[in-house]
């Protein structure tokens, strides 16, 4: 398994995240997990800016999208799972994470990251881009 949380938004451009998903693709085994998470730039366009370092702006559809193109299988693709914070009023205690996990009605609310799963398929990455046909969450079809 590889798992990146809040980490893509952060490179220089697509081609360094190509580089990153390559990578991915080559430490793992066939069957093999790939999990991201990240801000939805969909979901705060503005507030993603806030910060110095945020390079690369990404949607669920565009991540799907890398995802797909670099020969992944994306199992699971919520587009709106975490709140974006870095600084947050609201206590973080073990309960109330817990609950907010169990209540998904709760994440169109309050859900600003994007959260996908993701699996090495047996062949090698595609070279040509594909509109990646991936069950949300919610269960519509990207």
């Amino acid at each position: 398994m590889v798992f990146a949380s809040n980490f893509l938004e952060h490179l220089p451009d697509k081609a360094a995240l190509s580089s990153v998903f390559k990578e991915a693709f080559r430490v793992l085994k066939p069957g093999g997990r790939f999990i991201v998470l990240g801000p939805n730039i969909r979901y705060l366009p503005g507030a993603y800016w806030d910060f110095y370092d945020h390079h690369l702006p990404l949607t669920h559809l565009s991540l799907a999208e890398g995802l797909t193109i670099h020969g992944f299988t994306v199992d699971l693709l919520i587009d709106r799972f975490l709140p974006y914070t870095t600084k947050s009023r609201l206590p973080a205690h073990p309960r109330l994470i817990s609950l907010y996990l169990k209540a998904p009605f709760v994440w169109r609310f309050l859900g600003k990251q994007f959260f996908a799963v993701a699996r090495k398929t047996g062949g090698a990455a595609k070279d040509t881009a594909q509109t990646p046909e991936t069950t949300l969450a919610s269960g519509r079809v990207a």
